[in-house]
């Protein structure tokens, strides 16, 4: 498996499809996923001649089960190195829910060396789940103490039940699509427990109003308006604090929009990356 070698000696698993003249498009996954979550995406753009790479962040799929960096300075440092690895610049970066939160430390901090061309956010955490000095965060903090508490106590049965909600199986005429939910389980039980522990704590704690001012290429914010695992009160104060932003709302979308609704996704990536 093709694989690039931290500073601290984690090794992060990446795909890289595609023709290595073509522009990239790097795509940051969710928790507790994979990379394997962009299967959709990453077909899509083969097709349409861009190089296209996706990692699994540390701790998650087939990255190392390390017991430290699971926080987003250190989430960003990695999506760098693979940057510097595969001498990626032009790049397009996408990233859903946790991975919006990555992508969006990483484009502050990392994105004028690379030459970032453009941001994508889809129902991204930024700015906060919590209340931080930053934003006023739109979700109780003891809602992640218990869903820590779930993932200790019984991972298996808490994965099971968390992709209801996830792809918005729970809402009235809704059918339950069983091969969805048990992907997401698959991609889920691969990572390691103590990272995906660890990991609720960055994506709900992490103030990104510094990052999401610095951030001056164009961004793409798209948020579903009946997602119930980030609040789309978060993708509209996103847009708010960034300089460049484009913000589209669709009308009872669920958080898992990309894989559930991936054609109206990717048509919309597309007209945004060709502008």
């Amino acid at each position: 498996m093709p694989t690039i070698t931290t500073k601290d000696g984690t090794e992060i698993f990446y795909k890289d499809w595609g023709p290595r003249d073509g522009q990239p498009i790097v795509f940051h996954h969710g928790w507790p996923l994979s990379a394997d979550d962009w299967d959709a995406q990453m077909l899509f753009f083969l097709k349409e001649g861009y190089r296209v790479v996706a990692h699994d962040r540390r701790g998650h799929g087939r990255s190392t089960q390390t017991d430290r960096g699971h926080d987003m300075d250190t989430y960003a440092a990695d999506a760098a190195a693979l940057v510097d690895k595969l001498d990626l610049r032009n790049a397009i970066h996408v990233g859903h829910s946790t991975g919006g939160g990555e992508a969006t430390r990483y484009v502050a901090k990392y994105g004028k060396k690379h030459h970032v061309a453009k941001l994508v956010l889809i129902g991204a955490v930024p700015p906060s789940l919590v209340k931080t000095a930053g934003y006023e965060g739109v979700i109780p903090a003891d809602l992640f103490d218990g869903m820590r508490a779930q993932l200790a106590a019984s991972r298996a049965d808490f994965y099971w039940t968390f992709p209801i909600p996830f792809y918005g199986y729970n809402r009235e005429g809704a059918a339950l699509n069983e091969a969805v939910r048990q992907n997401w389980v698959r991609q889920a039980m691969m990572g390691a427990a103590n990272a995906q522990y660890e990991c609720t704590r960055a994506f709900s704690e992490t103030d990104f109003t510094g990052d999401l001012r610095a951030i001056d290429v164009p961004v793409l914010i798209l948020h579903g308006d009946d997602d119930q695992i980030v609040p789309v009160a978060n993708g509209r104060a996103t847009a708010e604090l960034l300089k460049r932003p484009t913000l589209k709302v669709y009308p009872k979308l669920p958080h898992g929009m990309a894989t559930t609704h991936a054609d109206a996704i990717n048509a919309d990536l597309l007209a945004f990356i060709k502008v």
